[in-house]
């Protein structure tokens, strides 16, 4: 069900975070809202982050920008997923690409 899906932009550090998506924001926000329940899916290619911000609990997916993933990747991140959220009914993911739409 997609109340335990969240789709955002890239979580940012640095300069970018003043425009965009400032990672421990994010961060915050998911200990806060889904305490131990959440796990983050980098779908972006180009860059990734420390997964210390998140606990360790991020899966990277490598998809360039405008492109459709391998069929190998999907299946790797909707078994990932299924069995995530398979195992409590808390759980939810938290999803992203570089702007939060392309991928």
């Amino acid at each position: 069900s997609t109340d335990r899906i969240i789709a955002m932009s890239f979580p940012s550090s640095g300069k970018q975070s003043f425009y965009r998506n400032p990672i421990e924001e994010v961060a915050r926000f998911l200990d806060t809202k889904h305490p131990d329940h959440y796990k983050v899916y980098n779908l972006c290619s180009e860059k990734g982050y420390d997964p210390q911000y998140f606990h360790y609990r991020v899966e990277r997916i490598f998809i360039d920008d405008h492109n459709v993933p391998a069929l190998q990747d999907m299946l790797k991140f909707t078994a990932s997923v299924r069995e995530w959220m398979s195992q409590d009914e808390k759980n939810i993911i938290a999803i992203h690409c570089k702007g939060g739409k392309g991928r």
